[in-house]
């Protein structure tokens, strides 16, 4: 049966070749033959690099939008956090920001993004909160955590949920501003007992850079234990307090400030953060999509060339087969 096929393919080249124009009616015989391989078993492997081809250039479209939507964002949030360091700045100067300060209630404030596609931000600010975590542990101290962002959320509940003292996502469905962040940080006092707040997040740099940041809020009464001992805080009590609060009530008011304006620079700044390592990690991706695409582009079209030589091969051996 494959001979009597062969013998028929051979007549027909020979009949092609005899005609007035032969090369014409070769090229659309080639071109059917080409058309038949493309739906036969022959063109499998060239069907899946098309289809291959075909799902790379939808996620370049995809990633290439995702930039685009990024740097839109970036843009409006990028503002805000650089106006937004002017508050917590003034209770440095004031209060200080001591991180070896030796308490034995600590709280960890981590602060993450609630979507992934953003490079290793997620990572850096969980992987610090677990080194604060285990340098804070001991048999006499109390070490807990208060997760914003359902990525930090994710990693710490593995190892960590029993420290989980509350967890809070879906912070930036929409724009915050400062009255959302300063009820969410004093929802945050009631909840928590402390001597020491610590909010780890990313400072945002640059669009291709961010320093994972640890801020440090001390308790009125760790305040003013730390000023009569001296040190960085010795300078406190030369100031004179108007009006009549007591002292222990100023320096209640002024944490509470002081952690509402932290935590509304740490946020902003994390968000930066995150639009530009997600802006990263997208003109990453488009760029290794296009390069994939070349390659896919290479190895379609060698293969194509492959199987027209090769049916080539098969009619001129038969034509040949035929004439001998």
């Amino acid at each position: 049966m494959a001979m009597t096929a062969l013998r028929r393919e051979g007549r027909r080249i020979s009949g092609l070749l005899m005609s007035p124009h032969p090369v014409n009616l070769l090229r659309s015989s080639l071109a059917s033959s080409e058309e038949q391989v493309l739906v036969g078993a022959r063109s499998i492997s060239t069907q899946v690099v098309r289809n291959r081809m075909k799902s790379v250039r939808n996620i370049q479209k995809i990633t290439k939008a995702m930039k685009m939507v990024a740097a839109s964002k970036l843009r409006a949030i990028q503002t805000r956090a650089e106006n937004s360091r002017g508050l917590w700045q003034p209770f440095t100067a004031l209060l200080g920001d001591i991180p070896s300060v030796d308490v034995k209630k600590n709280v960890i404030v981590t602060i993450s993004s609630d979507k992934g596609l953003c490079g290793g931000i997620n990572s850096t600010a969980v992987k610090i909160s677990r080194g604060i975590h285990k340098l804070n542990s001991g048999p006499e101290k109390e070490c807990k955590y208060v997760i914003l962002g359902e990525k930090a959320k994710a990693q710490l509940v593995r190892d960590s949920k029993k420290d989980i003292e509350l967890s809070m996502t879906e912070l930036q469905k929409n724009p915050l501003n400062y009255t959302q962040v300063a009820v969410l940080a004093d929802d945050i006092l009631k909840n928590v007992e402390y001597d020491a707040l610590r909010i780890v997040f990313n400072k945002f740099q640059s669009v291709v850079s961010f320093v994972p940041t640890t801020s440090t809020v001390l308790s009125p009464e760790v305040v003013e234990r730390e000023a009569e001992a001296g040190g960085k805080l010795g300078e406190l009590d030369s100031y004179e307090i108007e009006g009549g609060e007591t002292k222990s009530e100023v320096l209640q008011n002024l944490a509470e400030f002081q952690f509402s304006c932290v935590m509304f620079n740490a946020v902003l700044e994390n968000a930066c953060s995150e639009q530009g390592a997600r802006m990263s990690a997208m003109d990453s991706s488009s760029r290794n999509a296009g390069d994939m695409l070349d390659r896919l582009t290479l190895t379609y079209n060698r293969t194509r060339q492959a199987s027209i030589t090769t049916e080539l091969i098969e009619i001129i051996s038969g034509a040949s087969a035929l004439e001998g």
